[in-house]
Formats: C-alpha cells, structure tokens, sequence
C-alpha cells in the first residue's frame, strides 16, 4: 500500500485507517456524521493526495488534450479549469477528470487515484501529436479546504485575494510563506472551499499552519467517508461506483461535458447514441421506507422485475433519510416514479428525486 506525506499525522491523530485506491488513507477521525457536518457548516480539510496530475505540454498540448478527453479545452483560458471525462473505443468512460490550462502550451489532468496507471497508458496510447507528458502524481500532494469557513481560514495564509479566484478558477501563490502553491476553486462537497497543489515535503507544514489558524473556526480533519456522504448529497458522480468503463456519458447525465463540436476518442459511436438514444440512466432516489440502498443492490419494479442497480447509496447525514443514486431503465428516470430496492430480499419503496439532493448556500 502507499502512503500519502501525511499518513503519520493521521495515525496520530487516531484515524481510522484502510486500504483506498491502493493507498492507505483516512477514512474517518471523529466519525462520519461530525465530519459531515462540520464541512456542511464550518470548515474541514481533506487528504487528498492519493489524486493523480498530469502535465500536458509543448506546441501539441491542447490536440492531445483535445483527443483524449470530451469537454472543448480550446474554450479555457489560462487559469481557468474544465470538468472533463475521457472516453475508451466503445464510449465508456475511462475517467472523469479536471482540466487546469497553465499556461498557453501547458495543462494539468488531474485524475482519480485507482485509475492513474490506466489513464497515462490511455493518454499515451492517443499521443500520436508527440506532446510532452510528465505524471506529477508522486510528487504533488493535495489538500481540500472545505465549508462555508474555508475563505477565511486559508485567507489568514495567504497574500492572494481569494475572493478574485472564480468557481472553476485558480491562480499560483504563497500559503503560509510556501511559494508555487496551486490554489484552486472547484470542490466535490458542496459546501465551498478551495484545493491546495503542494510539493510533498511542504504539505505537513501547511496542515500544520491550517490547523493552527483554523482552531477559532472549528476546523476538523476529514477522511473519506464523509467524503462520500457530502458528495452524494450533492449527486455528484463516483468513478468505479457511478461511472466507469462500461457507462457512457451520455447515461450517466454527463452530455454536458460532451462537446460534438470538436473530434474526441468515440464522438462518433457517442453522437450516434445520442441519436439513438439511450435505454438506461443514472438516477438520484430517495427511501420512502427504512432501509439504506448499497452499491449492487437491484432496483425492481411493482412486480419484482430488475430494472437496474444501485451505484452509490447512504443515510444523508443532512436529510436524515437515506438516499442513493443507480441506472434504471429510461422509462423508471421521470422524477417523482416509485421504485423499489431489493434489500436481503425484501423490495423497499423509493422515489426517484432529481439531484443534487440538498441546495446549498454559499457564503
């Protein structure tokens, strides 16, 4: 197993720790609901160095860049990020992944830790424009400030104003008198907040700093599961539960990153079932009676006819009920239809529920 710059920091501080995407990282410190709702209502910092970045540059970056994954990259411009996913030759997604544009002739791809190996063959499968590729991955670690307080406390760090950092945004600066550190504004919580890029040697320090001036706020460590829960509140796709190779964009509700109007890996086979249409799509559901829907379970009909699968699902520690999301037959994805969740086999009502599940207010 690998291990992140901090995995001591966590032990000590009584982490429960196991095996995730081959390192072995923070699940949980307090537990799982105080985690969640300090990041909901306060400010929490993630782990999240597992992540895998890529340098895409030189003359061809944005071709390759361009190829390899769906979003239109020659729409960012420097400073600006892109959700993006890329696709393999039958239209399932490979990865979803974050598109930095650095500089003119430079990009970073930032992926999901269980897919790093995966996606730089993939990448470099597709590099016949002979771009230059670096994986930075085990060299970068990465903290997530998150919660309505994160401005605040990573303001007290740094010279940048990080009021002038948009949503999908980020600029270089100092953190806590560390030069060359990404800051950048994307988030996977909902509850807003910036991502830290930091050399390996410079990250226990920053943790220690964050901590130090976050005491007044609340702040806690977070660890993945909760991770999870915030996440799948706001509906937001898991890779290997939601999306994976076998998933197209399209099903999975994520057209919007698919741009037609440039080539891409599988854009045909893709516009082709677009015009086709689709016969299977992810869906947000919430329990209508007691029971927690786990990835695998099936999802039936009146009748006990399978109609799809559960993806992802938990007790929102926010709602109070438990909520899920799963591919169901197209016919099943209207808002507001009955399905039920095959639990240890008993069918348990649900309602499929358009997603995010709650509606944040931001500061």
């Amino acid at each position: 197993m690998k291990e992140t710059p901090l995995t001591e920091i966590h032990k000590q501080l009584g982490a429960k720790m196991a095996s995730f995407a081959g390192y072995n990282m923070p699940i949980q410190f307090e537990g799982i609901n105080v985690e969640h709702e300090a990041v909901r209502n306060r400010v929490g910092v993630f782990d999240v160095s597992h992540m895998g970045e890529f340098l895409i540059y030189g003359d061809h970056a944005l071709d390759l860049v361009q190829k390899v994954t769906t979003n239109d990259a020659a729409k960012l411009k420097v400073g600006s990020i892109q959700y993006s996913c890329m696709l393999n030759d039958a239209t399932g997604i490979v990865d979803d992944l974050l598109v930095y544009r650095k500089s003119q002739n430079s990009y970073m791809l930032v992926v999901n830790a269980s897919n790093i190996e995966k996606d730089w063959k993939w990448i470099k499968s597709k590099n016949n424009f002979k771009a230059g590729m670096l994986n930075l991955s085990d060299q970068t670690a990465l903290l997530a400030i998150q919660g309505p307080d994160a401005v605040e406390v990573l303001q007290e760090l740094t010279p940048v104003d990080l009021a002038t950092i948009p949503y999908y945004s980020f600029k270089t600066g100092t953190i806590a008198g560390i030069p060359d550190v990404i800051i950048s504004n994307t988030g996977y919580t909902g509850a807003g907040g910036f991502e830290l890029y930091i050399q390996n040697n410079d990250v226990a320090y920053i943790w220690k700093q964050l901590f130090n001036v976050g005491e007044k706020y609340g702040i806690k460590p977070i660890g993945l599961g909760a991770r999870d829960t915030l996440r799948l509140e706001m509906g937001y796709c898991l890779y290997g539960n939601d999306i994976d190779d076998s998933t197209s964009p399209l099903e999975a509700g994520l057209g919007w990153i698919t741009k037609f109007t440039k080539d891409f890996t599988s854009a045909l086979s893709l516009g082709a079932q677009k015009r086709l249409g689709i016969s299977k799509k992810l869906v947000g559901f919430e329990m209508m009676e007691r029971g927690i829907p786990r990835h695998g379970y099936d999802i039936v009909d009146g009748s006990e006819n399978v109609i799809g699968r559960v993806t992802s699902g938990t007790q929102s520690p926010t709602l109070k009920i438990a909520i899920g999301m799963g591919y169901v037959k197209k016919e099943f994805s209207e808002p507001g239809t009955e399905i039920f969740i095959k639990i240890r086999d008993h069918k348990v009502k649900a309602c499929v529920r358009k997603i995010p599940f709650i509606t944040t207010t931001l500061k």
